[in-house]
């Protein structure tokens, strides 16, 4: 598998409805971050389903290296 694009070096807050699914973009081609687009078709990614667990705030990873995916750790402050 290819490593994902670095779509961004920092969270984006989104509010999320408990029990709604959510479709990470796994390859960080999508312009609708955080987010899948199909941006990904032809290649090794695919998204990443998220349902919610409770509504409010989560932090979507933008940098696509998180360890808690699809939820930013911080891992972006360690990218160059």
């Amino acid at each position: 598998m290819t490593e994902p694009v670095v779509a961004g070096k920092a969270p984006i807050g989104v509010n999320v409805e408990e029990g709604k699914t959510y479709y990470w973009c796994t390859c960080g081609k999508s312009a609708g971050q955080p987010f899948c687009d199909g941006s990904h078709r032809g290649g090794d990614f695919a998204p990443q389903a998220y349902t919610a667990t409770k509504t409010g705030q989560v932090w979507f990873c933008t940098c696509k290296h998180t360890a808690g995916a699809p939820l930013c750790d911080g891992s972006h402050k360690k990218l160059p």
